[in-house]
């Protein structure tokens, strides 16, 4: 059998495949054509000898089934299922992206804002789930997935069980447990019947994994894995991370709590507990080390998904996310989660080679109170598309705006002053709502040459699209410089068009931008 069964050419008369994109044991996925709707679509297709065996062909048909009534932005979107000459097809949307483990096995751990991040839009998905009435069973970081602008995304209802099934209705065994070792919930590792709290205990042992850079259980084999969650209490993450928030402690160690009735009960409490720990101080909050490339997570915010409270933290490692990924945000990243895209990932989860998953995307997944007042500062982020990682030193970003005067965020070292073959770095600035005023920022050294952009919509993923700069400004030394804003935006780009010579820098590298303070000054 080759590599690849299929070959490009049509599959159920509208769809034109293109191009292989992944491929595992089960499945393999190809990047498609609709021809009818004239739009590109990620089409998963169960391998022949697969399809042979009826239990398959019914577990790959209830996920088509369990995900097309979830409709919901943090969960793939199934537009089609039909069966193909022999093969059973899945039809979805498309978008690149990546799996979290892969993030993980990069970075081992992730600062504490990125993990709320990716907790509170996970927990956004699962309550949906439940609330449509199934557990999904497999919450792990590969099937866990970011869009290139850093939206999480639940993928792979494959194992999903419906909360309410008739007996026999199940394709697995009381005496198999389904999942990960890994990540599985002492529920089922006993056998118990369960229900969505399953899913948020998983969730609790990834976001264990995010803070500390390893699962609380591991042992030789699965079956010792699976069995250690039953006979001890994972190590206090507090010891293992001292510099943690004490609230965000208390809200991992709840969601890994044995007895489900002592933990969060529903998914929007997770998400809401999870929200309510970024009013804590960050640990990486006096963190001035810079890092080498890092990515950006370019948010974008939906005021029905919007807290009601601001709070500014930075989040830490997270490169690597084909565009744009880590943050540095604030409340922001939490009503990202629940917030706006029409995507879906089709990625190899990784050391899981029997599966494929193709995730979807982002959008208000619940009613929030908007902000009332001024717009201000929700998120900011380094804008570096046109480098290979597609941020700049992302991890002392969140100094912008810690209101320390004396902290700065840097570029890297250029070794001219326009950051040769990539022109540009840029400064993204989000704000709570549509507002007007000024931009003030504190320039530390120069000379520099910047221009502000705004828009109020989707930023663009590039530096190319943002329309004419509101101002540009050339300045022989550091200074603080306002920038009048005077149509209503809710995203502002800096960018950094010339730098200045630094001392921080080497002979070899001498250019570098320095930038102590960035603030919205609303009119």
């Amino acid at each position: 059998m080759s590599a690849v069964e299929l070959e490009p050419g049509f599959i159920g008369d509208r769809y034109r495949l293109e191009r292989h994109i992944a491929r595992g044991g089960m499945a393999e996925v190809w990047l498609g054509h609709d021809t009818f709707l004239d739009r590109q679509v990620a089409i998963k297709v169960l391998k022949r000898h697969i399809a042979r065996d009826e239990t398959a062909i019914e577990r790959f048909r209830r996920e088509a089934l369990a995900c097309a009534g979830l409709n919901h932005p943090n969960i793939v979107a199934v537009y089609d299922s039909f069966a193909h000459d022999g093969y059973q097809v899945v039809v979805m949307q498309y978008v690149q992206g990546r799996s979290l483990r892969d993030l993980l096995d990069k970075k081992k751990k992730l600062t504490p804002g990125l993990s709320i991040m990716m907790g509170a839009a996970i927990a956004a998905a699962l309550d949906a789930t439940h609330q449509h009435g199934y557990i999904h069973r497999d919450v792990k970081p590969g099937n866990i997935l970011v869009r290139p602008d850093g939206h999480f995304l639940l993928a792979d209802f494959g194992i999903a069980k419906a909360l309410h099934a008739s007996e026999g209705s199940d394709l697995t065994s009381d005496n198999i447990m389904m999942g990960t070792a890994k990540y599985l919930s002492p529920e089922i590792v006993r056998g118990k019947p369960l229900d969505g709290r399953a899913d948020l205990y998983s969730l609790g042992l990834v976001l264990y994994e995010c803070l500390s850079g390893k699962v609380p259980f591991l042992s030789d084999n699965d079956a010792d894995t699976a069995l250690a969650r039953l006979q001890r209490e994972p190590t206090d993450l507090a010891h293992l991370r001292p510099t943690l928030s004490p609230r965000l402690v208390r809200v991992v160690h709840k969601l890994l709590a044995r007895n489900p009735d002592h933990r969060y009960q529903t998914g929007e409490e997770t998400r809401l507990a999870l929200l309510a720990a970024l009013r804590d101080e960050r640990d990486d909050h006096t963190n001035m080390t810079p890092p080498t490339g890092q990515r950006v997570v370019l948010e974008r915010t939906s005021p029905a998904a919007r807290p009601p409270e601001r709070r500014t933290l930075r989040l830490g490692n997270a490169s690597g996310i084909g565009g744009f990924f880590r943050t540095t945000t604030a409340r922001l990243l939490l009503a990202t989660l629940v917030l706006t895209g029409l995507v879906i990932t089709a990625v190899m989860r990784t050391n899981d080679p029997d599966n494929v998953v193709i995730p979807a995307d982002i959008a208000p997944a619940v009613d929030s109170p908007l902000p009332s007042g001024p717009a201000t500062i929700m998120a900011i982020n380094s804008f570096d598309p046109n480098g290979d990682d597609g941020v700049e030193n992302e991890e002392l970003i969140g100094v912008l705006i810690d209101k320390n005067p004396r902290s700065a965020w840097a570029t890297s070292c250029y070794a001219d002053k326009f950051f040769g073959a990539k022109e540009h770095v840029g400064v993204l600035v989000t704000l709570s709502g549509a507002g007007t005023g000024a931009l003030r920022v504190n320039f530390a050294n120069g000379p520099w040459g910047a221009e502000i952009y705004g828009t109020a919509t989707t930023p663009p993923s590039g530096f190319d699209g943002w329309g004419a700069p509101l101002a540009t400004e050339y300045r022989t030394r550091g200074e603080i410089v306002k920038f009048s804003v005077t149509a209503p935006v809710t995203h502002l780009l800096i960018v950094l068009t010339e730098i200045g010579k630094s001392a921080a820098c080497s002979s070899t590298n001498p250019f570098q931008a320095r930038i102590n303070e960035v603030a919205f000054l609303p009119a």
